[in-house]
């Protein structure tokens, strides 16, 4: 019995070492690198503010276009890095935009001349990319978003979200009632009330 455990260990940490070998053969031929002294695979918040600093939105772009064909509009700015067309996460189309990054900063004037040019017979849209800024919403309120300043409630833990309760309960509902999961309109905008 005990030569059977040794024996069934031994062939573990062999497939464990394939494994790791697999996996680092893998990763160079990806051109990844896990070693301590090589690169990150993931850019440092400085290095994305410089690839920012480099790189143009580009707006009002044609859903069949191609990052080729967005490169063949742009070559003459300067050396094109990469070409970042954004889709729908769930239907995978286009969104009609795209980020482009070049290899030096001068080329994002070049490119930013090119705003209101044609291409694919619309007039796109080029700006310099902005840097997004942690826990700042589209409209700058930071964390909480909508409601939070007009006493509509508070965040919790986890997210959640806290509504107090009136003191004499929601106007026009009673827990059992005919209006349950809902209020009467009393010259009031109607609101949800659970009970």
């Amino acid at each position: 019995v005990r030569e059977a455990v040794v024996s069934t260990q031994s062939t573990g940490e062999e497939e464990a070492e394939k494994l790791k070998e697999l996996q680092a053969e893998t990763e160079k031929t990806m051109g990844m690198a896990t070693s301590p002294n090589s690169a990150p695979a993931f850019p440092t918040p400085e290095e994305k503010e410089e690839a920012d600093k480099r790189s143009v939105y580009v707006g009002n772009v044609d859903y069949s276009s191609t990052a080729k064909e967005l490169e063949q509009h742009f070559r003459g700015c300067g050396t094109i890095n990469r070409v970042t067309i954004l889709c729908d996460k769930y239907t995978g189309n286009p969104k009609g935009f795209s980020y482009i990054e070049f290899a030096d900063t001068s080329s994002v004037d070049a490119a930013i001349a090119l705003h209101e040019s044609l291409f694919k017979g619309r007039q796109i849209k080029v700006s310099a990319k902005r840097t997004n800024q942690p826990g700042m919403g589209s409209r700058g309120r930071g964390r909480g978003g909508r409601g939070m300043s007009r006493g509509m409630g508070f965040m919790g833990p986890g997210g959640m979200m806290y509504v107090p309760v009136p003191m004499g309960g929601y106007h026009g509902s009673s827990y059992r009632g005919s209006s349950r999961g809902r209020s009467s309109s009393r010259g009031r905008a109607n609101h949800y009330s659970p009970y």
